[in-house]
């Protein structure tokens, strides 16, 4: 492993995807600060090897004094707000919590001299591409302001990054699902829009049925098509995104995050029932604001670039690791 002389900070730590990252960066041997507001994240979600600061990232102050206090050498970005329905009907939200809060924590980093700096982007910057799959070099024209918010983030990166010693990985996630294998952490939030997540929720009792939002885009079946990543595949590209960042201190690369092939809502579904030997009640819905019909990463640069491979490439699997969270959820009481 490629030495980083001091800690990351993960803000987001106690949330889905950060927490994960956090595992994956102990489990690599990193010493880890998380960052989070406890407002959708959770402290019992934290691994007790790493330390805790409840902060929000729009708060200088108490950001500054942590990465003086950590001694922070790189920070891993997963604070924000991520529905995309919600960002349509509440957009300043967004671009609060997400495009000024990140310009706060950026301006933070800097002025404590933080080198490295990884983000967590959104296949949602591209919008509805004019080809599947869609690549980094693609337009990126954002029909939410979710992926909007995210997009004005990556542009801050690239001029800060011109302007300043900081070098950045931005990774565009596509659909992120499934919980560590170990079940240590997984999906926890209530209300949850993630479909792997509703659809177990409904096998396991928690909903009486799933939702498809639209069943007449132009995809084989009429249902949105997404790219599904296991949870700690992700974790595991964030790893290996900071070692390159450490290794090579004058470059930046932003990269999609996705297995490169793509499921309708339909064939999840039918993966939830084979997994759980339980026909889910499905109902049929119009279509979401901002929902595109299908995105599908080309996923050539990240592994490219990236000392990374899939491990866990597999739809099934993906439902048993979150069908297994769940129910661990259900014994805890939550």
């Amino acid at each position: 492993m490629t030495r980083l002389q001091g800690k990351v900070m993960v803000t987001g730590g106690a949330g889905y995807i950060g927490s994960h990252a956090v595992l994956a960066l102990l489990d690599a041997g990193y010493d880890v600060v998380v960052l989070d507001n406890l407002v959708t994240g959770f402290d019992w979600a934290v691994d007790p090897r790493a330390a805790l600061v409840v902060a929000d990232v729009a708060d200088d102050a108490r950001v500054r004094a942590a990465l003086r206090e950590h001694g922070v050498r790189a920070i891993m970005h997963f604070a924000g707000s991520v529905v995309v329905p919600e960002s349509v009907s509440d957009p300043l939200k967004y671009y609060r919590n997400n495009t000024a809060a990140s310009r706060a924590l950026i301006e933070s980093a800097v002025a404590e001299g933080v080198p490295h700096f990884i983000f967590s982007s959104t296949a949602a910057t591209y919008g509805t591409p004019a080809k599947v799959p869609v690549a980094e070099g693609d337009p990126t024209v954002p029909i939410n302001p979710y992926g909007m918010s995210k997009l004005m983030t990556e542009a801050m990166l690239r001029d800060v990054a011109a302007a300043h010693p900081l070098n950045y990985a931005a990774l565009r996630y596509f659909n992120v699902a499934g919980a560590d294998p170990q079940a240590r952490s997984g999906q926890s939030t209530v209300g949850a829009t993630h479909l792997i997540k509703i659809a177990v929720e409904a096998a396991t009792g928690k909903r009486d049925a799933v939702g498809i939002y639209g069943t007449d885009f132009d995809t084989p079946d009429g249902t949105g098509v997404r790219d599904y990543i296991h949870v700690s595949d992700l974790a595991a590209a964030h790893v290996a995104a900071l070692a390159l960042l450490i290794g090579e201190p004058t470059r930046s690369h932003t990269l999609n995050a996705g297995y490169g092939r793509g499921f309708s809502v339909l064939e999840v579904l039918d993966a939830v029932d084979r997994v759980t030997n339980h026909v889910i009640e499905r109902r049929l819905e119009g279509r979401r604001a901002g929902d595109p019909a299908e995105l599908v990463a080309d996923n050539a640069a990240i592994l490219r670039t990236l000392d990374w491979r899939p491990e866990r490439d597999d739809l099934d699997g993906i439902v048993r690791d979150a069908l297994a969270w769940e129910r661990k959820l259900a014994e805890m009481g939550r």
